[in-house]
């Protein structure tokens, strides 16, 4: 009863409304980040490992498995001796082409803000510099 009433208005504040694991898929570092990068075009697996710097071959497989799964990225195998495979965003992925650069963008522009707060509440109670 409660999906009935959330399929007729998503709510990603009710715990019961799959909306929630739509909004935790797109909350991923990883997902944002991968998203990020295939904003540029079509990236082969390895591109994407060393691009994305402390990523493990495991989480960035999964995480590509899982954004496919959930239709944001599509995944093509070349029929090759090696065999070549390449990541990009469907058209559903890049309808968060926007979103996520811009998130990206923030944090990058506002880094130094942030730390500045964070070393100013440091400054204010040292215990929490152990943490």
């Amino acid at each position: 009863m409660v999906r009935k009433a959330c399929a007729l208005h998503p709510n990603v504040l009710s715990g019961a409304c799959p909306t929630r694991q739509v909004l935790d898929l797109i909350a991923d570092k990883w997902t944002t980040l991968v998203i990020y990068l295939l904003s540029g075009g079509k990236q082969r697996y390895g591109e994407l490992h060393k691009r994305i710097e402390g990523i493990s071959q495991k989480m960035l497989t999964q995480t590509l498995r899982k954004l496919e799964d959930d239709g944001l990225v599509k995944r093509t195998v070349f029929p090759e001796i090696p065999p070549r495979t390449e990541y990009e965003l469907t058209p559903l992925g890049e309808t968060l082409r926007e979103p996520l650069s811009a998130l990206c963008e923030w944090a990058e522009e506002h880094l130094p803000e942030v730390e500045k707060a964070r070393n100013r509440r440091k400054a204010k109670h040292p215990a929490l510099s152990a943490s």
